[in-house]
C-alpha cells in the first residue's frame, strides 16, 4: 500500500526538539459523520505509517473550530478522541489562528 506522505493536506513542522505532523480535514461533505468517519479513517492509517518511518513525530488532526464544537465536543467526538487517542489541532479559518491543541 502506497500513502502519499508528502500530500498537501498533511504538513510537517519541528519546534525545538519537538516534531509534528498535522492533517488538514475541511469537514465540507453533506454529511458530517462521513466526514468524521473519513477523518478518524485516515488519522489512524496515516499515524501508523509515521509511527513506522518518523517514530520521533507526533500526528494532529487539525480541524476548525466550528467542526471542533459541532462534532468533537458530543459525545461521540470525546468517545473518539479518548478511545482512539487523537490529538487535535483547532484553528479559526477567519483570524487563521491555533485556538486549542489536544494532546
Amino acid at each position: 500500500m502506497y500513502i502519499d506522505l508528502g500530500a498537501k493536506q498533511l504538513l510537517a513542522a519541528e519546534q525545538g526538539s519537538k516534531k509534528i505532523a498535522v492533517e488538514i480535514k475541511s469537514f465540507v461533505s453533506p454529511s458530517e459523520m462521513a466526514d468524521l468517519k473519513d477523518a478518524i479513517g485516515g488519522f489512524i492509517m496515516y499515524r501508523a505509517v509515521i509511527h513506522r518511518l518518523q517514530p520521533e513525530r507526533t500526528l494532529y488532526l487539525a480541524v476548525r473550530d466550528s467542526v471542533f464544537t459541532a462534532l468533537f465536543e458530543e459525545p461521540i467526538g470525546t468517545l473518539l478522541i479518548e478511545t482512539e487517542n487523537l490529538k487535535l489541532l483547532v484553528f479559526n479559518p477567519e483570524t487563521e489562528r491555533i485556538i486549542q491543541w489536544i494532546p
